[in-house]
This record gives C-alpha cells, sequence and structure tokens, in this order.
C-alpha cells in the first residue's frame, strides 16, 4: 500500500471548497478535465493522461459523500485502483482541506510517485486557492449600484464647488496677500543690520531748523533739500555694506567641509516574485550578510498594495500593522543568507507586487 498526501489552510469557507471538489467544471480548471460516463452516475473521467505522475486517464466514483464534510472516490487509472479521501475541517480563518490517496491495487513506481505528489500539492496550493479566491470574486454583485453610485460621486464634487461663497474666496486671498506682504516687510526689518550713521541722519534737519531764523525764504528751501539728499546715502551705504561681510563668510563654510563617506551595509535583501497565480502570489527575500561578523538585530519592512493580506509566512517571524510587514529572524551568520516567504493574497485578479521593501531604511534590490 502507497500513500501519499497533502494538507492546505483555505481562508474560504466550506461550502465554497466543497464547490470546487465535487462541480465538474471547476474540477477541470484546478485539477483535471473532467467527463461524465455516459449511463454511469456519479462517475467521472479525469484526463489525467500527460500530467505529471499519471500514465492514463482516471476513472472516478463517488463511494462516500458527506456534504461539505467527507468525499470519498474509488479510481482507476490503467487496472491501478486506488482510494482518494478529501476532508474538509472548518476553522476560524476558513478551513482545512487534506488529501490523502492510497493504493488500493497495483502500485506507481518510485519515478511516478514523487511528481504525483509534488501535482497534487501544486493544485492544492496554487490553482485551487486561485479558483476559490474567483468563486468569491464572482459573488459579488458590481451592477448593485448601477446608475446609483456613479451618478451620485460627480454630483457630491459639483455641489461642493458651486456652494462656495466668491466673497469669502476673494476675502481668504487678499488676507493671504497682505499676510505675505506684511510677513515680507517684517522680515526686512529684522534683518537690518544695526549702524550708528543712520542714527545719526535726523543731525542735519536740526541745522536746517535753525536757518529760518535768519533768512526764512531761503532756508526753507536749502533745509528740505540737504536732509533728502544726506540720509539717502548713509542708508544705502549702511544698507549695502553689512550685506556683503555675512553673505559671503556663511557660504564659505559649507563647502570647505566634505560630506562624512557612507558606510558600508551590514546586510542587504532582495526581493523576487517566486509565483504568481490568478488573485495572489508568493513573495520571496534573501538577507544577506556580506560582512564579516554576525548580524544579529535586522528587520524587512515591506509594503503592500492596497486590498492585499499576507496568508502564510515561512522563515522569519512576522507581525502586520495594516499594510505594513515587518519580518524578523535569528542572526544571519557573516557571509551567509536567510529566505523568506510569505503568501499574499490579493482582491484584485491580477496580483500586484509590494509597494515597496527596505532593510535598514534602504531599499531592497529587485523591486
Amino acid at each position: 500500500m502507497i500513500e501519499i498526501g497533502a494538507q492546505v489552510e483555505l481562508s474560504h469557507p466550506a461550502e465554497r471548497v466543497w464547490r470546487a471538489l465535487t462541480d465538474r467544471e471547476l474540477l477541470g480548471r484546478w485539477i483535471a478535465e473532467a467527463e461524465m460516463v455516459e449511463g454511469v452516475p456519479d462517475r467521472l473521467l479525469l484526463r489525467t493522461a500527460g500530467l505529471p505522475g499519471f500514465q492514463a486517464d482516471v476513472e472516478v466514483e463517488v463511494t462516500e459523500r458527506q456534504e461539505p464534510d467527507l468525499l470519498v472516490l474509488a479510481c482507476d487509472e490503467a487496472g491501478r485502483l486506488s482510494e482518494v479521501t478529501c476532508d474538509v475541517t472548518a476553522t476560524t480563518q476558513g478551513c482545512r482541506l487534506e488529501v490523502r490517496e492510497v493504493t488500493t491495487h497495483g502500485g506507481w513506481s518510485v519515478e511516478q510517485q514523487k511528481p504525483r505528489e509534488q501535482q497534487l500539492r501544486q493544485a492544492l496550493t496554487v490553482r485551487l486557492p486561485a479558483i476559490l479566491d474567483w468563486l468569491a470574486f464572482q459573488q459579488v454583485d458590481l451592477r448593485q449600484a448601477d446608475g446609483g453610485m456613479t451618478a451620485e460621486l460627480p454630483l457630491i464634487g459639483v455641489r461642493g464647488r458651486a456652494g462656495r461663497n466668491p466673497r469669502r474666496r476673494r476675502t481668504v486671498v487678499v488676507a493671504v496677500v497682505a499676510g505675505a506682504v506684511l510677513l515680507a516687510g517684517t522680515v526686512a526689518w529684522v534683518t537690518l543690520p544695526p549702524d550708528s550713521k543712520p542714527v545719526a541722519a535726523p543731525a542735519p534737519t536740526a541745522t536746517a531748523s535753525a536757518l529760518p531764523t535768519a533768512t526764512a525764504g531761503r532756508a526753507t528751501v536749502v533745509s528740505t533739500a540737504t536732509p533728502s539728499a544726506r540720509p539717502s546715502r548713509a542708508t544705502a551705504s549702511a544698507t549695502t555694506r553689512p550685506s556683503r561681510t555675512p553673505s559671503a563668510k556663511p557660504s564659505l563654510a559649507p563647502t570647505s567641509a566634505a560630506p562624512p563617506p557612507p558606510s558600508a551595509p551590514s546586510v542587504t535583501a532582495r526581493y523576487e516574485t517566486e509565483s504568481d497565480r490568478l488573485f495572489g502570489y508568493t513573495g520571496e527575500i534573501v538577507v544577506g550578510n556580506p560582512g564579516a561578523a554576525p548580524v544579529a538585530d535586522w528587520a524587512v519592512v515591506v509594503t503592500l498594495a492596497e486590498g492585499t493580506t499576507v496568508d502564510d509566512v515561512d522563515g522569519a517571524n512576522w507581525r502586520q500593522d495594516r499594510r505594513v510587514i515587518t519580518f524578523t529572524g535569528a542572526a544571519v551568520a557573516a557571509g551567509g543568507s536567510q529566505t523568506i516567504s510569505f503568501d499574499v493574497r490579493d482582491s484584485r485578479p491580477n496580483a500586484r507586487e509590494p509597494e515597496s521593501c527596505t532593510i535598514g531604511g534602504r531599499p531592497c534590490a529587485g523591486l
């Protein structure tokens, strides 16, 4: 007696998994094309000839059926008989499916058994989850809001624009401009450097005020001309001379200092999409240590696309905060590496890779 089997955790209810196990059309999508055997109820012919581990088509007959928990099949592959048991167990996140095949007459060669088991595992872990995700997507009625949401969203935007008060908008604009002018004036006043010459500028005014006592008409002309010319030269010289000195000295300091050389990264990371499927993919991250000493304190941070979640992780500890996944693990030996594999479910049929991947704040290669 030879036994092969596989087990998979599924984020779907048992009823949906049962449908994928018993629907002839769905069987053709994830395991093999199925045809009804004419005149024989509960019997199917699976077109498995040519698949890895199979040498001929398999005739299948249902011998026990307990919906949605248990399905037992008697299989005949060119005279080699076997029994396939499908156990569905409900879990908090969905259900667990376990498939076992035991030979009852004849057997498989060593060369046939290994690829046959690999074919079963791939069907359960890759193709079946994709079909279940597709079934879940089909149950979403996209026509519920037909003519409703599509019409409402633009109207909300139009009302928002029309409802604005134009006077208030002009008032806000004027206030912003006035504020900018006031701020510019304040900055100019604050940045003016102190000088003794502008303070002494009112002196000519005092001299001019004494002249009218002697010659009133002529003194008035002289006094108004003399103060207006002399303070303007003093103010101009006072504002131009100090501006050269502060602008020259600070500009030399940053250019003379050489930037420190960048430090070599202690660990590196490379991302790769190992396999993709409908509504999901499997990602792989390789953490490498090019240094001469082990590195224990490392963390890889991955930001997933909107609407994606992580189902399973192998090779690291992980925690999730919404779309951000943080991977940590044991120390990476000097010159060694550590591989992290994680399964991602996507709400869209065409799965999307992570938006970003970093290690120690540096981007991962390959993404």
